[in-house]
């Protein structure tokens, strides 16, 4: 996530699914689950699903940050096998038990984000409006910047030399 103020954001609505835990510490698993499209005109945590082992509820709306300097990630994203967004939720502590933390479609920030182990992150499929917004805003916004290979400096020997012991005299 870059310092400087987005060009872009585009609206989502974000889904949790909690599922009933096998494991005596816990009572529940939650994880994302998906995003929609636009900000629905939904409550947040309005349950969407229940099966009984399953539910589906919808956290809230958030919006995914687009910054041209991150273009080359969307891009490579974009050309993956299956684009996705990663959605980051930090507990509460209360209720609700979640807030969003961020939805992103960089992946390098979307990987930064698990290393913390403090927030719940799922990578999500992205949806095909947000791939189609994702890449007008690369169309628009993206600079091919050449690679440039850096050249080592050369070693100078004389530098090398002052480092050594002077005749007569014995090293530690």
């Amino acid at each position: 996530m870059s310092a400087s103020s987005p060009l872009a954001s585009i609206a989502v609505g974000v889904c949790v699914e909690r599922s009933k835990s096998a494991s005596q510490w816990a009572d529940f698993y939650w994880r994302p689950s998906g995003v929609l499209a636009g900000a629905p005109d939904t409550a947040p945590w309005t349950k969407l699903s229940d099966d009984g082992d399953h539910a589906t509820f919808f956290v809230g709306t958030t919006s995914i940050d687009l910054y041209r300097t991150e273009t080359t990630y969307y891009r490579s994203n974009l050309e993956s096998s299956s684009p996705s967004l990663w959605i980051a939720l930090r507990a509460t502590g209360g209720e609700p038990p979640f807030t969003v933390a961020v939805v992103t479609a960089d992946p390098a920030e979307g990987e930064g984000l698990t290393e913390t182990a403090t927030d719940l992150v799922e990578q999500v499929p992205m949806p095909p409006v947000i791939q189609s917004l994702v890449e007008a805003f690369i169309a628009e916004h993206h600079v091919e910047e050449r690679f440039v290979k850096r050249k080592r400096d050369r070693a100078n020997p004389e530098a090398l030399a002052r480092g050594a012991a002077e005749p007569g005299k014995d090293r530690e």
